[in-house]
C-alpha cells in the first residue's frame, strides 16, 4: 500500500541533553505530541531539522526506533537518507527499514550541491535505494539556487520509477514551481506533492497534497488548518493563518542562514513546553543574544502557548 502523506508531515528536531547526548525522553514527548494531532500523517526524521548527519550511525537508528515508539507505531516514520554514494545510501536505507522506518526521504548526493550531477545519475540513486531497502521513496527537489536541483525531465523519470510515490518540492523559484508541478501532476496524477517552503508557504498551498516541513515541529495545529484551507481553495482563510504565523516565520526562518532555523525550532519547542532548552550539535551554534526573547515574543503574538503532552 502507498503511504498516505496527504496532510502534515513534520520533520522533528533531534533533542539533546545539556551534555550533548540524544535525549530519548524528549523524543518521546515530542513524538507523542505530534502524533496526537489529527492531520499529522507521518514523522520525517534525520533530515536537516533533525541534525541527522550530525548523529552517529547507531544514534540514527536509535532515533528512528525512539520516534516509532513515541507514536506506538501508529504513524509511519520516514528516514532521511543522506549517504553520498549509491551503495552506502542503499545500505543506510536498508538499516533504517530494519529499525522501523516505512519510507525514505532521498537526499541528493551532497557533492552535487557544488559540482552538479551527470544526467541519469539521480535515477540510479533512487533505484539502488528501492532495490536494497524496499522503502517507499520521496523525491526531494532541492532549491533552484543549488546545483542539486533536478531539471523537469529528471524529476519525471524519477517519479516514474517503482517505489517513488511522493515528492517534497523546495525549488523556491515560483517560475519553475508553476511550470513543473503541473507537469508532474499531468504525468503522474497519483503522485503526492508536498511543499517544504517553510519560509513562505502561502504561495504553494493551493497546489499541494500536504506539507513536509520542519515548521511542523512548532505549529502543527495551524499548519493542518492551512493545508485544509489550501485544499478548499479558501484564500482568505489561508491568508489569515499565514498572517497569524508571520511573526513566527520571521523569527524562525527569516534569519541570516537557513541552518539557524533548526536552532530556532528548538527555541520554539521550549516555548511550547516540549523541550527544556535548545541544545544543538556543532557545527550548529547557539543563536545570538536576544534571539530567544524575539522567538518568545513571536509565539506570544501568534498565540502559540504551551501544550499538554499525551501520557
Amino acid at each position: 500500500m502507498v503511504l498516505d502523506l496527504r496532510g502534515l508531515n513534520p520533520a522533528p528536531v533531534t533533542p539533546f541533553t545539556p551534555d550533548g547526548d540524544v535525549d530519548y525522553a524528549a523524543i518521546q514527548r515530542l513524538g507523542a505530541w505530534l502524533g496526537s494531532i489529527d492531520g499529522v500523517k507521518s514523522l520525517v526524521v534525520l533530515g536537516h531539522a533533525g541534525e541527522g548527519t550530525f548523529l552517529t550511525e547507531k544514534e540514527q537508528l536509535d532515533v528512528i526506533r525512539a520516534f516509532r515508539d513515541s507514536v506506538d507505531d501508529r504513524l509511519p516514520i520516514i528516514a532521511g537518507i543522506t549517504k553520498e554514494g549509491n551503495l552506502t545510501a542503499a545500505l543506510e536505507a536498508k538499516d533504517a527499514a530494519a529499525a522501523g522506518a516505512k519510507g525514505a526521504l532521498v537526499y541528493p548526493s551532497h557533492g552535487w550541491l557544488r559540482f552538479g550531477f551527470q544526467p541519469g545519475a539521480p535515477q540510479t540513486r533512487y533505484r539502488a535505494i528501492w532495490e536494497e531497502s524496499g522503502l517507499e521513496e520521496i523525491l526531494f527537489q532541492y532549491p533552484d539556487n543549488t546545483k542539486a536541483s533536478y531539471d523537469l525531465d529528471t524529476q519525471l523519470e524519477i517519479a516514474g520509477q517503482e517505489g517513488v510515490n511522493h515528492t517534497k518540492n523546495g525549488v523556491r523559484n515560483m517560475r519553475r514551481w508553476y511550470t513543473e508541478i503541473p507537469a508532474l501532476r499531468a504525468a503522474y496524477p497519483e503522485l503526492q506533492v508536498l511543499s517544504c517552503h517553510d519560509e513562505y508557504l502561502l504561495p504553494t498551498m493551493f497546489d499541494v497534497d500536504g506539507l513536509l516541513v520542519g515548521y511542523g515541529n512548532i505549529a502543527p495545529e495551524l499548519l493542518v488548518d492551512l493545508i485544509e484551507a489550501g485544499k478548499a481553495r479558501d484564500y482568505a482563510a489561508a491568508h489569515a493563518i499565514h498572517e497569524r504565523l508571520l511573526p513566527v516565520t520571521k523569527a524562525v526562518y527569516h534569519r541570516g542562514s537557513h541552518m539557524e532555523g533548526t536552532v530556532a525550532l528548538k527555541w520554539g519547542l521550549v516555548n511550547r513546553g516540549i523541550l527544556d532548552h535548545a541544545t544543538v550539535r556543532e557545527p550548529l551554534l547557539p543563536l545570538p543574544a536576544g534571539a530567544d526573547a524575539e522567538i518568545t515574543a513571536a509565539f506570544a503574538s501568534a498565540d502559540l502557548g504551551s501544550v499538554v503532552v499525551p501520557a
